[in-house]
């Protein structure tokens, strides 16, 4: 293993590189994919927690009990592609790294085997890095330790790399707030940033990704991968919630048969337990299932799970619901199937998720529901299809996507 400095590189043996970020706090760990010119295609080549896979490139989310990260096949990238930057950013609006200096691990994808790391030195109002690049260079390709910090988090890192921000900036294109790290002849520079201008007034807008949905704006409707934080007003909005899943089936008269299920793991991503139509309880009641509806007929939910966030134990950080076809009916017949999260006290309606488009499988994991290093809930949509007819064969499915 190797310790990085500053400009300095390796040689990468394996092809599928791991890049994981880890901090004192919660980090959003981001990738962009550059040409020679050192700049994104379209902003498709910003990957993130809302866009978490683009050709060759990965975003892996921690699940709030480990380190996000990004994972670079560069069998897999298209034509064109040169470099991959790994950036990272505290996920709480305006903190800087002073004091929580991050370390970024690069592995074999394959093996998890440790190649090196690096920890930027001498952080301080750095709200955004980036971290390491992974590049080529005469038909070899290598990852360098870069270390390049901004003080106007990522809109300043999609700004220099070519991602559209949402708002155009009043300000002049922000700069970063140390020179870039040094290169190895002869790399071109990451960018050549003119005069620092003077701090703008007001922040630059947030670069997609930059800040997660919350509620208080009201009701949430989910796109796949979408995360919604469960906050409003900076504060947890509440403690009991109900999952309600529906379907019907896509051929009149025919009924569909489905199971809804939740799985509850630890933070190493480890089974804890399961709820579904067989076992109606679980963790001392904080979970709960309303039982098993056996046609999907009839409007509103066809199956509800009630969780108690505030009487879950500490272990349990992560939840994940799913629906299966015991009866072994695939969701090609299956319509309108949905999730929504739901007040456990008023029934208001809080985030919904539709599932669009269907697979010939017989399981799919609609959500989960994540806890964060500062307590909070996050859900995300997931919408991924598994072959499984039972909540037994979507535990090691759901521990990955978590």
């Amino acid at each position: 293993m190797t310790a990085m400095t500053p400009g300095s590189n390796i040689p990468l043996p394996a092809a599928r590189v791991t890049v994981d970020v880890a901090a004192p706090v919660r980090l959003d760990v981001s990738g962009l994919l550059l040409t020679a010119d050192g700049k994104v295609r379209s902003d498709d080549d910003f990957i993130f927690y809302n866009q978490p896979s683009g050709p060759g490139v990965t975003y892996r989310s921690g699940g709030g009990s480990a380190p996000d990260a990004i994972v670079v096949d560069t069998a897999a990238l298209p034509p064109g592609i040169e470099k991959i930057v790994v950036t990272a950013s505290p996920d709480a609006a305006g903190q800087t790294f002073q004091g929580i200096e991050p370390t970024a691990t690069i592995r074999n994808a394959d093996d998890s085997s440790v190649l090196a790391t690096f920890t930027p030195p001498q952080l301080g109002s750095e709200t955004a890095l980036v971290i390491v690049e992974v590049y080529q260079r005469g038909g070899q390709w290598k990852a360098r330790a870069v270390g390049q910090g901004y003080a106007n988090g990522l809109a300043g890192i999609a700004t220099d790399f070519g991602v559209t921000v949402e708002e155009p900036a009043a300000a002049a294109p922000p700069q970063p707030v140390t020179p870039p790290a040094p290169v190895q002849p002869p790399a071109p520079p990451v960018s050549t940033p003119a005069a620092p201008p003077a701090a703008p007034a007001t922040p630059p807008p947030a670069a997609p990704g930059a800040g997660k949905i919350n509620l208080d704006k009201g009701r949430v409707s989910l796109q796949k991968h979408q995360t919604v934080s469960l906050m409003k007003g900076g504060r947890p909005l509440l403690s009991q919630v109900r999952m309600g899943l529906g379907w019907e089936p896509a051929y009149r008269g025919k009924d569909i048969d489905l199971d809804a299920s939740v799985i509850a793991y630890g933070p190493q991503r480890n089974h804890i337990d399961s709820c579904y139509f067989g076992k109606l309880q679980i963790v001392g009641g904080a979970i709960q299932h309303s039982g098993d509806n056996l046609t999907g007929e009839g409007g509103g939910d066809d199956e509800t799970i009630m969780v108690d966030l505030g009487r879950l134990p500490q272990e349990v950080t992560g939840l994940v619901f799913t629906v299966n076809s015991f009866s072994g009916q695939k969701f090609t017949e299956v319509a309108k199937a949905y999730c929504r999260l739901l007040d456990g006290t008023t029934g208001e309606e809080l985030v919904r998720f539709d599932l669009t488009g269907a697979e010939a499988q017989t399981g799919v994991m609609m959500a989960k529901l994540i806890r964060q290093f500062s307590g909070e809930w996050e859900m995300t949509a997931l919408g991924e299809f598994v072959k499984s007819r039972t909540v037994r064969g979507m535990v090691k499915p759901a521990a990955q996507a978590l």
